[in-house]
């Protein structure tokens, strides 16, 4: 096969996320392309075996991987309550839901490996099933193959004599299921045993029984001669030779940042409060103490922010984290960033809202607050990263524009890119472009002030230390021309003017908006973030084109020129339609539809095929 997708599905404690993403990790040591989507309810621990606390994750490998997949060839069910969530989809609440292939989670030919330990009566009750039957009842076909398979009692024997207690036993189920797994789609056992002993090295008392119980699973399979279909891969040579590795959205965006400031000759600051899902970010950053990287966690996302000005001012790459009700809160603080003409990185990891919302799940629902959430006239730089892997690229480039231009820059990722992972490339830092942060001409020594700009509009940094370059830097309005606080009507407006504008000039270094194009259709699709995978397979099915937006505030300069070309424009985000709203203020004479989604998921590629088809 050219792709596969698996989803992994059991109780929060059983390791579903360790274990989906050392599949992945292998997949992608072994040349396949990885996109993955880790799902796991809010709660820190639902009641064992209950429906409200199952957890999921899904990874599809292969050649062109563009997402997770919207339906799992190979499902591995840990229990009673997992099964019937991957089986009835959104619908396992409602007691008559049926197998049904447009709300189940695998399709109708999948394999199905399942804990027949975890099938008791008092398995069954917990998940709310009706008969003593799970398979009868929840109405799955015969086309399905089902891998009855003794997790719990298999992995029992296979430690009897480790010394482990019953507890630490069951919790390396997950390495048998991982096995069985690995023998389906014949995989070199050798690798796997080396990438699970990097993955507890630093707890060497856990790899000889994992090792143990993951051989043993392999073996399973292979001496059994199970009657069921086994599947193989082909490794598809890469086009740039290279380090390839899998790397999840969280860690590629603080390597992003941490090359920025390498690549500026900047030490990097961080100011953050810790908030699901961006909280990895600052832990990613904390350790990087061998990277000359500072990193404060503050008392609350407002101090946070403030520390992150503080360092601005004082010459440093500075940058804060957080996720949408952060980024409210912030919203005074980044206002101060952008009166003061202060480079400042705001990455804002997007979740489920308003409020606490749905804090594991991911959405697009940030965009206009990102564009116009502060008081008054406040421009900042808007990015979007859309993958997994170029969170690394964005994050980059949103410090380089920053440091370039003296303003904030908001990057928007989302839950799906900060927690899936994806296939990346390793860059040198030679490879990454230069970045000049701006700096204060030697001549204006002894008459500097904050007022003065260069030819851009951009105003010049200076900081504590430089001597003849002494000056104050206020949230308050300053005199155009001598930088001390003015409150003169008309000056206010030439303010206003010359952040605006400086703004707008980032849209001539900016790359131009490209189209991926099929067959020249009269279709377009348009996204922005993270919906690039599932917008591009739907794409390729529909034979349409695509145009994803990465740059949002300012937009590419061909942004009119490119959409006019097209009769029908559907834009298609994870939310109300926020961009779709921007497009049409900036664009009202284009004819622009849109198609949206809110339900704390990414896209389903095929439901967005049946909207544009009509």
């Amino acid at each position: 096969m050219k792709n596969i997708v698996v989803r992994f599905c059991g109780d929060s404690g059983d390791g579903m996320q360790l274990t989906g993403n050392m599949f992945a990790q292998l997949g992608a040591e072994l040349g396949h392309e990885i996109s993955t989507l880790p799902d796991f309810p809010a709660e820190i621990r639902a009641p064992q075996g209950t429906l409200g606390g199952v957890s999921g994750f899904q990874v599809e490998l292969g050649s062109e991987v563009y997402t997770p997949g919207d339906k799992a060839d190979v499902i591995v069910a840990m229990n009673a309550a997992a099964l019937k969530v991957c089986t009835l989809g959104s619908h396992f609440n409602h007691p008559q839901a049926h197998f049904d292939e447009q709300f189940a989670l695998f399709h109708r030919n999948a394999i199905v490996i399942v804990d027949t330990d975890s099938l008791t009566d008092k398995d069954l009750e917990k998940a709310q099933y009706h008969t003593d039957n799970p398979f009868t009842e929840l109405g799955i076909p015969e086309s399905v193959q089902i891998v009855p398979v003794a997790l719990t009692t298999l992995t029992k024997e296979a430690l009897k004599d480790s010394g482990m207690d019953n507890k630490s036993v069951l919790k390396c189920r997950n390495m048998f299921a991982l096995g069985l797994i690995y023998w389906l789609f014949d995989e070199p056992m050798e690798k796997a045993i080396h990438l699970l002993e990097d993955k507890f090295k630093k707890k060497p008392a856990l790899i000889a029984p994992n090792t143990k119980v993951m051989v043993d699973g392999y073996n399973y399979g292979c001496n059994l001669a199970l009657n069921i279909t086994q599947l193989h891969l082909e490794g598809q040579p890469k086009e740039a030779h290279g380090t390839y590795t899998s790397i999840a959205g969280n860690r590629a965006t603080a390597f992003g940042l941490i090359a920025a400031a390498e690549k500026a000759g900047k030490h990097l600051f961080l100011g953050s409060y810790p908030i699901t899902p961006a909280t990895d970010i600052l832990h990613e950053l904390a350790a990087r103490k061998d990277m000359n990287v500072m990193a404060i966690q503050a008392e609350d996302e407002i101090a946070g922010v403030c520390t992150a000005i503080g360092a601005a001012f004082a010459g440093d790459l500075a940058c804060t984290t957080t996720s949408g009700p952060g980024l409210s809160l912030k919203s005074e603080a980044i206002g101060l960033a952008v009166m003061a003409e202060l480079p400042l990185v705001v990455v804002d990891v997007q979740r489920g809202g308003p409020s606490t919302g749905l804090p594991t799940k991911t959405e697009q629902t940030d965009l206009l607050q990102a564009l116009y959430g502060r008081n008054g006239e406040c421009p900042a730089v808007v990015l979007a990263a859309s993958s997994s892997a170029n969170c690394f690229d964005f994050a980059y480039e949103a410090c380089k524009i920053a440091l370039e231009n003296m303003t904030p820059v908001v990057l928007l990722t989302d839950t799906y890119l900060a927690n899936g992972t994806a296939l990346w490339r390793i860059p040198k830092l030679a490879e990454l472009p230069t970045i000049h942060p701006q700096s204060v001409p030697e001549e204006l020594k002894g008459q500097y002030n904050p007022a003065l700009r260069d030819e851009r509009g951009v105003r010049y940094w200076a900081y504590p230390g430089m001597e003849g370059y002494e000056h104050r830097n206020i949230g308050l309005e300053r005199d155009a021309q001598r930088g001390t606080i003015s409150t003169n009507p008309e000056n206010h407006e030439v303010m206003v003017q010359a952040r605006k504008k400086k703004i707008e000039q980032i849209a001539d270094r900016i790359p131009q908006l490209s189209v991926i194009s099929n067959q020249h259709s009269d279709t377009l699709l348009v996204g922005w973030g993270s919906t690039e995978g599932h917008l591009h397979a739907a794409a390729n099915e529909l034979g349409c084109d695509l145009a994803q937006f990465n740059y949002i505030m300012p937009l590419p300069k061909n942004t009119r020129e490119v959409l006019s070309q097209y009769k029908r424009i559907i834009v298609c985000e994870l939310n109300t339609g926020q961009f779709a709203a921007y497009l049409r203020a900036q664009f009202p004479d284009l004819p622009i539809e849109q198609y949206n989604e809110i339900q704390g998921q990414p896209f389903a590629v095929e439901r967005i095929v049946k909207f544009v088809k009509g």
